[in-house]
């Protein structure tokens, strides 16, 4: 494949020779064809998406918008365009490379509109605001590619309904538009060449592979050979990670949640004694603080930084030597994207070690191991799109002009999550934007599209206009209070529901300072820096679960004897003595445990779902066995398993698990939760029906809150058909609940459930009874006190007799 003079000089200068897959798609867009490129981390992906773009510039740099990125990730966006403007200058080429997120000052934002950029990089959201804008024609008329980077992240949740969207109307703007997706992880490339085609026409996107990469060198950190009882933190091992930090380069620390990050940067801080650089980085920090942490990262300058997911995808560090993950990996994909963030060199394994938190997470662990070995991805479930987005989007087509509704449908229905859209559905679409539906046609604020002629639709002012752009996307965060020094910088941000429980004086670690609360000025908490110990900031919504593949191989694991020998000697004696005193189930088996213990009764089910599935459970079997009389005090949950304590004993479980609870019980228990309201506070958001911010002006949370629970108590009571009402239901029944898991374990409850009646803890209850025991101390006690109750707990579950 011959190269343009000034790119294979460009190679030649490096040392460097264009790989098998680099080459491949350079042919494929020679042909004018869209394709998937799936290939490892470090094997130049990035490069291989734009390739075609700087050949083409290079023999014929004419002006206007030629490439359009699209990344999941602001940062992401900036990471791409600092590596690409190199090669670019050293070429030669007079090409102008910009991007485009919500951070964009707005006067660069007009002047790119104006004179466009040759490649602009965007995010679904920036993309899909371009496209209200009445000149959107002018501006993608001689666009001829879409690359759409990290294509996984992104296209079965709401975000990849809105590109879909977006793709869609560029194909209608540029007819013959190519479409680039690139992703290092995916176990059904088909599946994701449907989503990318236009049309779903599969046929018409190119899958090209790149080579396998050196095998990762894994492993899992067990400090002294002994594991913990309960946790999921991996905190017990900050001694040996901080030695591994001391001995590398860099190293990338993942932890699951914010939470975790903050409290597993302070614990690594308090064992720095050589004072090493380390940094934090999540998506709650201010904007300023992530970059900076992003430009010391990039320029070498920090030994480590504890992250979370916000630095999943491939922000591209070749200095990091080794990444460690605190707590279970929770997916093999996601574990092979982080530990690809070590090297981010395709010829050289990435060095990666899991630090679990638990014996159970040990299972869980080695799970994630054996399935990386075996070429094991996690599965990929597709869902139809969204109504609420689907909303939004045909709004922001208004906004840019005139619509002829046939036209739109059949534009709407070229994006593949919504090829099944019906007549009739589109027309309750409509309506609602139209009127806001039966209930609140009678107000003109909802009012925001007309049909002036029959199928033909416009906006009914111009404020609709102004308001869609202020309010458009599709991120609904929880209410939220700005953390800020009384100079005004801002340190980030933590959920309103937390902040209410603060007080002037309270400590707390966020940002990676302790901080002492001195005011609170309308949504901003006034901190200063301290030195004195302080709680955690903790954030609401779903916890990552573990993925379906793993708890099969986690179920394998307690059922074959044979696989125990490689397991850590406290771990194999946990299994051993609970075969003994109890049983362990095989795979297609349920096992329910009860006992009494200090005068309450348990009921442990091992069904390893996934935390969301088993919290849903646990609040419907809590509600059944209410209902029943058995006096239920609470539940605890984790991935594996639910316990549930009660003053009466459960004497035959059977009959909590019956198939007919996800008709009575879940519908009565998800309409009384704040479960529904809050699904229905995003859709509204995302659908437009609730603004967040007014020219100058932002709703607090607290607001947006009260306007949604009006409404949704206004539709409950008189459309309960509403279509918002029903785009609530499919978020809390699939999002937020989890449903298929929750669904999968109620129908297997009755033929698989073995019913074990034990004297007394069991071993494998141990995990959860320490969580019990965590909740039942008042806030801020003693570690000495669980320690002493676990090691009872641990005496009694593991005695023989």
């Amino acid at each position: 494949m011959q190269l343009p003079v000034v790119v294979g000089q460009w190679f030649e200068a490096k040392g460097w020779k264009p790989r098998r897959h680099q080459l491949e798609m350079l042919e494929v867009a020679r042909r004018g064809h869209s394709v998937l490129l799936v290939a490892a981390t470090g094997a130049g992906k990035t490069l291989a998406g734009f390739l075609p773009t700087l050949c083409e510039l290079a023999e014929d740099p004419a002006e206007g918008l030629h490439t359009l990125y699209v990344s999941p990730l602001k940062a992401l966006a900036v990471d791409v365009q600092r590596n690409l403007v190199g090669p670019a200058e050293e070429m030669g080429l007079p090409i102008r490379i910009e991007t485009r997120t919500g951070d964009t000052p707005s006067d660069r934002k007009a002047r790119q509109r104006a004179r466009p950029p040759h490649i602009l990089l965007t995010t679904p959201e920036s993309l899909s605001l371009l496209l209200s804008y009445p000149d959107s024609p002018t501006l993608f008329e001689n666009l001829r590619t879409v690359v759409v980077d990290e294509i996984h992240a992104f296209a079965r949740e709401k975000r990849g309904d809105l590109l879909s969207l977006a793709l869609a109307r560029l194909d209608a703007l540029r007819p013959g538009l190519r479409r680039v997706g690139l992703s290092a992880t995916i176990a059904d490339p088909d599946a994701y060449r449907a989503w990318l085609a236009p049309d779903g026409d599969i046929d018409s996107i190119a899958l090209v592979e790149g080579e396998a990469g050196a095998e990762p060198d894994l492993s899992i950190l067990i400090p002294d050979g002994k594991i913990p009882w309960g946790g999921h933190s991996g905190r017990h091992a900050v001694g040996e990670v901080m030695t591994l930090i001391e001995q590398h380069g860099t190293t990338l620390v993942f932890c699951n949640t914010r939470s975790l990050a903050e409290l597993i940067f302070q614990e690594l801080w308090s064992v720095n004694d050589t004072q090493l650089p380390i940094g934090i980085h999540h998506g709650s920090l201010a904007l300023e603080a992530r970059r900076k942490v992003e430009a010391a990262m990039a320029a070498g300058r920090l030994r480590a930084l504890v992250c979370t997911a916000s630095l999943d995808l491939g922000i591209d560090w070749g200095n990091v030597d080794q990444v460690v993950q605190m707590g279970a990996p929770k997916g093999s994909s996601r574990l092979l994207q982080r530990i690809g963030r070590a090297n981010h060199r395709l010829d050289e394994p990435s060095r990666g070690l899991i630090v679990p938190g638990n014996r159970f997470e040990y299972l869980e662990a080695r799970a994630a191991l054996d399935a990386v070995d075996a070429g094991e991805l996690d599965p990929e479930i597709f869902r139809p799109g969204t109504l609420d987005v689907l909303a939004q989007h045909v709004l922001g087509i208004a906004c840019a002009g005139p619509f002829d509704e046939a036209e739109l449908l059949a534009e709407v229905r070229g994006a593949a999550p919504y090829s099944g859209l019906t007549d009739q559905t589109w027309r309750l679409v409509l309506d609602y934007i139209a009127t806001g539906g039966y209930s609140l046609r009678a107000y003109d604020k909802f009012k925001r599209l007309v049909e002036f002629e029959p199928g033909k639709w416009r906006i009914t002012r111009p404020a609709v206009t102004a308001q869609h752009r202020l309010n458009a996307g599709v991120i609904v965060d929880n209410p939220m209070m700005d953390v800020r020094f009384l100079n005004g910088r801002m340190l980030g941000r933590v959920e309103e529901g937390f902040g209410a429980t603060l007080s002037v004086g309270d400590h707390i670690f966020f940002a990676g300072l302790s901080l002492e609360v001195t005011r609170f000025k309308d949504s901003d908490i006034i901190v200063r820096a301290s030195s004195k110990s302080a709680r955690l900031v903790t954030y609401g919504g779903q916890r990552m679960s573990m993925s379906t593949h793993l708890a099969e191989r986690v179920r394998a694991f307690l059922a074959d004897g044979s696989e125990w020998h490689r397991f850590p000697d406290d771990v194999r004696e946990w299994l051993e003595v609970q075969e003994r005193r109890s049983i362990l189930p095989r795979p297609d088996q349920l096992l329910v445990e009860t006992f009494p213990r200090e005068g309450r009764h348990f009921l442990c089910i091992y069904s390893f779902e996934g935390w969301n599935a088993h919290q849903s459970l646990g609040m419907l079997i809590t509600r059944r066995m209410e209902t029943a009389g058995l006096k239920p005090m609470g539940f605890v949950a984790n991935d594996y398993a639910l316990a549930v304590y009660s003053l009466e004993e459960v004497t035959d479980p059977a009959p909590l698990f019956s198939p007919d609870i996800l008709e009575h019980e879940f519908v009565e228990w998800v309409e009384q939760s704040h479960l529904l309201k809050r699904a229905f506070r995003e859709v509204a958001v995302i659908g437009g029906l609730v603004e967040r911010q007014h020219p100058g002006k932002r709703k607090t949370g607290k607001q947006v809150s009260f306007s949604t629970d009006l409404i949704y108590d206004v539709l409950r009571k008189y459309e309960p058909e509403h279509l918002l009402l029903r785009a609530a239901w499919d978020d809390a029944r699939g999002r937020m609940t989890e449903l298929g898991r929750l669904a999968r374990l109620v129908d297997r409850a009755a033929a698989t459930m073995v019913h074990v009646k034990a004297d007394r803890v069991t071993p494998l209850a141990i995990p959860l009874m320490v969580v019990i025991g965590r909740e039942a101390l008042p806030s801020g006690a003693a570690d000495d006190a669980l320690l002493i109750e676990a090691e009872s707990l641990v005496a009694e579950a593991m005695r023989v007799d």
